[in-house]
């Protein structure tokens, strides 16, 4: 065999070692696709999109997927059939042993904690060794649920009335009007069902958040949903607040745009659910992305793992206006210029 050959293979032989983020391997689960519905891919096809869905940035970055079709439920079919089989073989390889980091995206976030909820006692009862996950990243997190979703069921059910303004919120979100027969996680990301699913897992496992309140939708799906939203996802699910409610901000004293002042921001959160990087100008699938598309603040500037490491973010307040006109802005540093999803890599780093 050539040189230059044993050399390629040994590079991707490494990958999965180069992979980790802090020294710890990275589980990523995706959200919810919306294309699923109605095309219900089973096998290959659940791979190959898990595949596309990070390629952005997270995919290469990463060391295990865990993919799922958005035609299943949480509880049933995607537990049993996608996350378990993952689950096991992590236990075996001993993927997580030394620690581990999951990193979600939407509805993502709502499957991490049902695993979060879940693994230890599965992977117990089959004689297996449950994972130590020491944290989970969770981008435009939809575990408090989404209120499109509701609407949209609601609608497939015969029991929503639906007007030009919704019928075109839903077609921009699902790319269709959903039925019946294709309704799938929709289910579970109705805002109660989803607040009730895994709502106190055992585990203490942190949660930290990373939010934005922009839009691919030009505001449209924003009339459906309460507060500050991502285009899909309101403020009270993405920053984990424990009631739904309309929320300008994650924090009580920082706003998206990184103003200084009073806003509304939640006063609890979800257990172990901790918001930190926030910003205005990133959309639900922009946090994801490989690009800087706005400065972006903090909620809070770190958060500690479960075994005590802290992912810290350097940030700084500088005044802009003038005289009686100025206001005080917090600034993650290197925001304008970098991705929210490699901020949070290179912190992690």
């Amino acid at each position: 065999m050539k040189k230059s050959t044993l050399l390629l293979l040994a590079g991707l032989l490494s990958f999965g070692s180069q992979a980790a983020v802090g020294g710890y391997p990275v589980v990523l689960v995706h959200g919810f696709q919306p294309d699923n519905l109605a095309s219900r891919p089973t096998g290959s096809q659940v791979t190959a999109n898990g595949s596309a869905y990070w390629a952005d940035y997270w995919r290469d970055r990463a060391d295990v997927r865990i993919d799922w079709p958005s035609q299943e439920r949480v509880a049933g079919k995607i537990a049993s059939d996608y996350v378990w089989p993952k689950l096991q073989q992590m236990s075996r390889n001993g993927t997580c042993a030394s620690g581990c980091i999951f990193v979600s995206h939407s509805t993502g976030d709502l499957v991490t904690r049902y695993i979060i909820d879940n693994q230890a006692l599965w992977l117990q009862n089959a004689g297996l060794q449950p994972l130590n996950i020491v944290a989970s990243f969770d981008f435009a997190g939809a575990g408090g649920g989404v209120e499109l979703a509701d609407l949209a069921v609601n609608v497939a059910g015969g029991s929503g009335l639906i007007d030009a303004t919704l019928r075109l919120a839903l077609s921009l979100w699902l790319g269709q009007i959903p039925s019946p027969s294709n309704i799938g996680v929709l289910n579970d990301l109705r805002v109660n069902t989803a607040r009730q699913l895994a709502a106190f897992p055992d585990e203490r496992v942190p949660r930290l958040r990373f939010v934005g309140a922009g839009s691919d939708f030009l505001g449209a799906t924003g009339l459906f949903l309460p507060g500050e939203d991502d285009g899909v996802v309101a403020s009270h699910s993405s920053c984990g607040a424990s009631s739904a409610a309309s929320f300008n901000s994650c924090s009580r004293s920082v706003a998206f745009d990184g103003k200084l002042a009073s806003v509304s921001g939640p006063s609890s959160f979800m257990p172990y659910h901790y918001p930190l990087l926030m910003s205005e100008g990133y959309s639900h699938s922009e946090v994801i992305a490989n690009r800087a598309e706005d400065e972006i603040t903090a909620a809070s500037s770190g958060a500690n793992y479960l075994n005590g490491e802290r992912l810290q973010f350097n940030t700084y307040d500088e005044t802009r206006g003038w005289w009686i006109f100025s206001s005080r802005y917090r600034v993650v540093r290197n925001s304008s210029n970098t991705s929210m999803s490699a901020l949070v890599y290179q912190a992690a780093n």
